[in-house]
């Protein structure tokens, strides 16, 4: 990999907001989903626990990725915790019902379904697939074996008032790859179901990338052959409806294939935005038409969407469609920075923007419009998740995270290898072969206000620069603070540096 960071310009106010918000919700208690909890009951809608946390797992890997390359220790712990809370019974626990069926499109297989509940061992792909992408996404970006290790990745709960033994099923990143490799295997190709019978192109586009992910790491061609075998299996359906948009599903049984012929925003921008990973050209050639029947234009120049119709066979559906946040996340995706830029300008405005603990987001409003006639409603996975992700993704920012792997010599270089809650890092990328950071502690969150530098301590001679102003001196495994200025010292794990209140330029730079 090129050491050259793709968006070199320092970080926004509202793009930190955002990573200190992704942050905040990581470190909630267990069972804490306070401010997550949207309209769909039992987890069965598009703002769901796993779609939050996985999402917001996505947004972090992709600033990292692409913005602050060299900061890893600022992303690891969140990632992390996120998963941590990926894994809890309440995210997953709905399968248990799911996996009965009785839903329209599956009431028919009732007597050939039972109640599962290990959520990953079959069907569930709009589960299993972000638990295998996520898990995946953190070995790969750290150059980490965690979720390697024999149970890593582990479901489990008991109740005292459904007794009977614990239910526990335990597996890791390899053997839940193989798992869903081989489901989409037996199923042809064509996907894996998320719902029984229901085989959404969405949701598996997230197992693409974990497929992916697990080639970089392990070697092995998996994510080639899927693609293949993925192509040629839609090739008899098509991808797109006769709309030009979307095909939302197949059914697996009759392999009747579901359009989107209420041209829904959801099912567009979210298959589109991850599609471009493997399929840039097609989805590329297909969003102008597609986004133009989304967006609608509003008086003051901002940008809304079109929603979601709200009911199905007369039936209501008090549901979080997402749409806006889709819109926005796929917009950052294709480069289409003026509908980007014209959604978020109208969040900005509508939306009520929130700093909470330093973080920034949009709290939920069920409301849909305002007296104005402005669209107002906020899904927990819209404030949340999608509009962070919108504003921290870069054009093609899953297409590079995919196809530019990187490489040894990245791992090797020096980096921000802890950062101190209270501490914003708004650039930290290699110049050069020296690593330019910008740094800033907050006084509104707990914190002792330090960074610490990995990877330079005994690997030769460097020079510490604040602000231009030489600050200490590295020679092997030695920190000599120039003047009287106590910014730098020797830690354990590298070089720790004190950060100031106001932003600062920290540089280290090899010497000769």
């Amino acid at each position: 990999m090129s050491e050259q960071i793709l968006t070199p310009q320092i970080l926004t106010a509202e793009q930190s907001g955002h990573l200190r918000h992704l942050d905040n919700l990581s470190r909630r208690l267990p069972n804490d989903w306070s401010g997550m909890q949207g309209k769909g009951i039992g987890q069965d809608d598009f703002g769901g626990y796993r779609f939050q946390l996985a999402y917001a797992v996505y947004a972090l890997a992709l600033a990292h990725r692409n913005r602050l390359p060299a900061a890893p220790g600022l992303f690891q712990p969140t990632i992390r915790r996120l998963i941590t809370k990926l894994l809890e019974p309440e995210v997953w626990i709905y399968w248990r019902d799911t996996s009965r069926g009785g839903a329209p499109f599956n009431a028919h297989l009732t007597d050939q379904l039972g109640e599962e509940w290990d959520p990953v061992v079959r069907d569930n792909i709009m589960y299993s697939a972000y638990v295998q992408s996520c898990a995946l996404l953190h070995d790969y970006l750290f150059d980490s074996d965690a979720y390697a290790q024999p149970e890593s990745l582990a479901f489990e709960h008991w109740s005292f008032f459904w007794g009977g033994a614990p239910k526990r099923f335990a597996y890791d990143r390899n053997s839940l790859n193989d798992h869903l490799y081989w489901q989409l295997v037996q199923n042809g190709y064509l996907g894996v179901a998320c719902e029984p019978n229901c085989i959404f192109q969405i949701c598996n586009q997230p197992a693409i990338l974990g497929f992916r992910l697990h080639d970089l790491i392990s070697g092995g061609s998996r994510a080639e052959e899927v693609v293949a075998g993925y192509e040629k299996a839609w090739a008899d359906f098509g991808r797109l409806d006769a709309g030009g948009h979307y095909n939302t599903m197949i059914f697996q049984d009759s392999h009747v294939v579901r359009d989107n012929e209420a041209r829904s925003g959801w099912v567009d921008a979210w298959c589109g935005a991850l599609m471009n990973m493997w399929n840039r050209e097609f989805v590329h050639e297909n969003y102008p038409r597609q986004v133009a029947d989304l967006l609608v234009q509003e008086p003051d120049d901002t940008l809304s969407v079109r929603p979601t119709m709200r009911q199905a066979a007369g039936v209501p559906m008090n549901y979080d469609w997402c749409d806006f946040g889709w819109t926005a996340a796929w917009a950052s995706e294709m480069g289409d920075t003026a509908t980007r830029d014209g959604l978020l300008d109208h969040a900005d405005r509508y939306m009520a923007p929130t700093v909470t603990d330093g973080g920034r987001h949009y709290p939920r409003n069920d409301t849909s419009y305002d007296a104005g006639g402005h669209f107002v409603e906020v899904e927990p996975m819209t404030g949340n998740v999608l509009l962070g992700y919108a504003r921290l993704n870069v054009p093609d920012g899953l297409w590079t995270l995919y196809n530019k792997p990187l490489d040894r010599a990245h791992f090797a270089a020096p980096a921000l290898t802890a950062v101190d809650r209270d501490v914003d890092v708004s650039r930290a990328e290699i110049v050069d072969g020296a690593l330019v950071t910008r740094l800033q502690r907050r006084s509104d969150v707990p914190g002792d206000g330090t960074v610490t530098i990995g990877r330079a301590l005994g690997q030769g001679r460097w020079r510490l620069d604040v602000d231009g102003a030489t600050v200490a001196q590295v020679d092997g495994g030695t920190v000599t603070p120039v003047e009287t200025a106590d910014v730098a010292h020797a830690g354990t794990d590298g070089i720790v540096v004190q950060c100031g209140a106001d932003p600062q330029t920290v540089v280290l730079t090899r010497e000769a």
